[in-house]
């Protein structure tokens, strides 16, 4: 039997069998690539360089534009070069560095969407102490903690994960180097460093996605009471973009890991594995700024 030792590359999975369907994959992953690209891209000028967008808020906003940029240019580059040069090889070191990059985007922006329910929180709960409580100090803290803890995250799982012998070949049954597909490849009863890990890791996601509903249910407690219809309409239309991109980003990565092993295949994990690390980033500039008329504001100033 081989091991970690003796692979050098890994074989991705092949999207298409013919050679015109491969420049088809290519050119709708292109064309997702460069929307995520413009999109992103615009959010982070507007932000930079317009002042009335300088607040908490947008700030945290420019952080999810840097995150998502990170996120869908650890996979998409790779895929549509293996489908351009009809390829599927991956490098050992490829691979990892895949792992560790995805889990980084990844791990950072759900800590940071997390802070972000805080922040819409403590905007429409506590408007009097926002300024105290969200103040730059805080802001750069918080955000630093967000990409802290998605780097620590990723650290150890692509550590645990690449440290175990690999018995089962080199094929991983995805377009991209995912944690849950190099494990299949791994000996049998060696996943125990790794599954003790997932389950600290479990801890930690839930108890963000409990604080992010509680949040959440306060703030529509809050809103409801407002006396202006106008004022409920402002506090609703920060939120909503916010609750949207959580609830695509949560609940695509959650069916696509917590799913039944009885309805699990080959097609449903490429669809939800696509649905994660490639839509979110791609959608997310176009939901905040559909009901952001500040950021619809400065994104047409932007236009030539």
């Amino acid at each position: 039997m081989s091991n970690s030792s003796s692979i050098t590359e890994f074989l991705l999975l092949t999207l298409a069998d013919t050679r015109e369907l491969q420049l088809l994959h290519f050119g709708l992953f292109l064309g997702i690539y460069l929307a995520a690209l413009l999109g992103n891209g615009l959010i982070l000028t507007a932000v930079a360089c317009d002042h009335r967008l300088h607040t908490p808020m947008y700030f945290f906003l420019l952080n999810l534009a840097l995150l998502d940029l990170g996120s869908i240019s650890t996979t998409l580059p790779k895929a549509m070069a293996n489908a351009l040069w009809d390829t599927r090889a991956i490098s050992y070191q490829g691979c990892a560095a895949q792992v560790l990059f995805l889990l980084f985007f990844i791990g950072a922006e759900y800590s940071l969407l997390t802070v972000m329910s805080y922040d819409r929180y403590i905007a429409i709960c506590k408007p009097l102490h926002y300024g105290s409580l969200v103040g730059s100090t805080a802001c750069a803290q918080m955000a630093a903690a967000a990409w802290g803890s998605g780097f620590l995250n990723a650290v150890l799982h692509t550590a645990t994960t690449f440290s175990l012998p690999l018995c089962q070949g080199n094929a991983v049954d995805q377009f991209f180097c995912e944690v849950p597909q190099i494990l299949k490849l791994s000996c049998s009863a060696v996943h125990l460093r790794e599954g003790r890990l997932l389950m600290f890791t479990a801890c930690l996601t839930t108890g963000c996605f409990v604080f992010i509903v509680l949040s959440y249910v306060q703030i529509s407690r809050a809103v409801l009471r407002m006396p202006s219809e106008q004022g409920r309409h402002r506090a609703f239309s920060t939120c909503l973009p916010h609750l949207a991109v959580v609830s695509l980003f949560v609940s695509t990565i959650m069916f696509a890991h917590l799913k039944p092993p009885s309805i699990s295949s080959s097609s449903l994990d490429l669809v939800l594995s696509f649905l994660y690390s490639v839509v979110p980033p791609a959608v997310n500039p176009l939901i905040y700024s559909m009901r952001n008329q500040e950021l619809k504001d400065v994104l047409w100033k932007l236009m030539p």
